[in-house]
């Protein structure tokens, strides 16, 4: 039979799936995908509630707490990503999640048994290299579930997870941490992902490649050259990439030295300060992270530009807040303030994912994501911890134990020069779009 004849049947196929499967399927898929996501940043960011209990009991300085929780972790979550999203652009994405929390989860328990830095770096490590596993294939699932008109707010809600995590995270941790412990603390959180893993493996179809459109599942996904060369062929993927890295260098490292910041500057208790980040996180970084992929959805019908507009527009907005939330010494005007910003800068992820997959087909989509998380995690979470610690131990000899607070508000301008890059990118957006539909005709 000709290829024409295959793409016909494929789309037939792909037509019939979609018939036969309803809408709770795919919100279902969403929902178990998200609960993964959730772990996977419980996991990820138990480290920043408990580092001042680590630093005290190892005698650690801010910039090997940087360390730790910056590029030990991105390092190798960003490297392993990429052959991982080869994989799972070619086999079962579904088991690839399932096999991938079980680890991360494992190692996560390791770090409580930890007796050196050098111990809890390596744990640290493997929770890196499991979590490659976690979103590409997720990304790439959820796309072929949901069609274009509706990823940008599928998108969303999985991202949404991450701020559902930190605040499970925050609020386990913060008060596990007072009553047990650091090292049990790991623990607690750990162990309940090797339950959600089954569930995964067991209760998730993986579905037909393209299911959400009239595409070819047949289709192969190209050499890795060759798809690395398409993607840098888009200049709207190249300003997304970049623009997504320089937001989460100013969200990671901001959002690892919050929880410092507060028991450094205003006196509060471990407890207290997983409270009220928990509260934060599962409030405004829920709700930011999904009005971005909702805004971007019904905003793209005028067009496709605002896909990156939405980011833009909530960093522009949020520097000046997040700017007085960290420089109130008022308590309840510092974290409301930093409640918005954190809103406001949140509006970013799920319009650039949506974006960068919109440009791709359904065989490329989970590599897409890897080198989009790539770029993302190598410049915000491995840079972005980084250099607030180590601005932090500059300024030190001046400004004593405010300077973490300092070295937080330097960074908070980063989200001016990340606007500008969305911009820029969103004016290349709509011709690659078009161009990319042209090319797909």
């Amino acid at each position: 039979m000709n290829s024409d004849g295959d793409e016909t049947i494929a789309q037939s196929d792909n037509r019939a799936a979609n018939l036969k499967m309803g809408r709770g399927t795919r919100n279902y898929v969403l929902a178990v995908l998200t609960l993964v996501y959730v772990f996977n940043f419980i996991d990820r960011q138990i480290l920043v509630i408990l580092q001042e209990s680590i630093k005290a009991e190892m005698g650690l300085s801010d910039l090997q707490l940087g360390l730790l929780s910056g590029i030990t972790f991105a390092l190798f979550y960003t490297i392993m990503g990429i052959p991982i999203a080869r994989w799972a652009d070619r086999a079962n994405r579904r088991n690839i999640i399932a096999v991938s929390l079980t680890v991360w989860s494992g190692m996560t328990a390791l770090c409580g048994m930890a007796q050196s830095y050098v111990q809890l770096a390596l744990a640290r490590v493997g929770v890196g290299i499991g979590e490659a596993g976690g979103s590409p294939p997720a990304h790439s699932i959820i796309s072929d579930y949901f069609p274009r008109g509706e990823r940008g707010r599928a998108l969303s809600i999985y991202s949404a997870g991450i701020y559902v995590g930190i605040m499970l995270g925050y609020l386990a941790g913060g008060w596990a941490n007072q009553y047990f412990g650091w090292r049990m603390t790991f623990l607690i959180v750990g162990l309940p992902g090797l339950a959600i893993a089954l569930l995964v493996r067991f209760t998730i179809t993986e579905p037909v490649r393209g299911l959400s459109e009239a595409t070819s599942s047949a289709a192969k996904s190209p050499p890795l050259r060759e798809a690395l060369a398409i993607l840098w062929s888009y200049p709207s993927f190249r300003y997304f990439s970049i623009a997504s890295g320089l937001t989460a260098f100013m969200g990671y490292g901001i959002g690892n030295f919050t929880p410092s910041f507060l028991a450094r500057s205003h006196g509060l208790s471990s407890g207290e300060i997983g409270t009220i980040l928990g509260l934060m996180s599962g409030g405004a970084g829920v709700l930011g992270t999904f009005l971005g992929g909702y805004l971007a959805d019904r905003l793209s019908v005028r067009g496709m530009h605002w896909y990156g507009w939405v980011p833009a527009f909530g960093l522009f907005l949020g520097t000046p807040v997040r700017l007085l939330g960290f420089m109130s010494g008022d308590l309840t005007i510092a974290i409301a303030a930093m409640a918005v910003g954190l809103m406001l800068d949140t509006l970013y992820l799920g319009p650039t994912i949506a974006a960068c997959h919109g440009l791709v087909g359904p065989r490329m989509r989970a590599l897409t994501s890897s080198i989009l998380f790539f770029v993302l995690n190598l410049i915000g979470l491995g840079l972005g911890p980084l250099f607030v610690g180590g601005m932090s131990d500059y300024l030190e000899p001046t400004y004593g134990i405010d300077s973490l607070k300092y070295a937080i508000i330097i960074t908070v301008f980063m989200a001016l020069i990340s606007g500008l890059v969305y911009m820029r990118g969103a004016w290349h957006y709509d011709r690659d779009m078009a161009r990319r539909d042209r090319e797909a005709r």
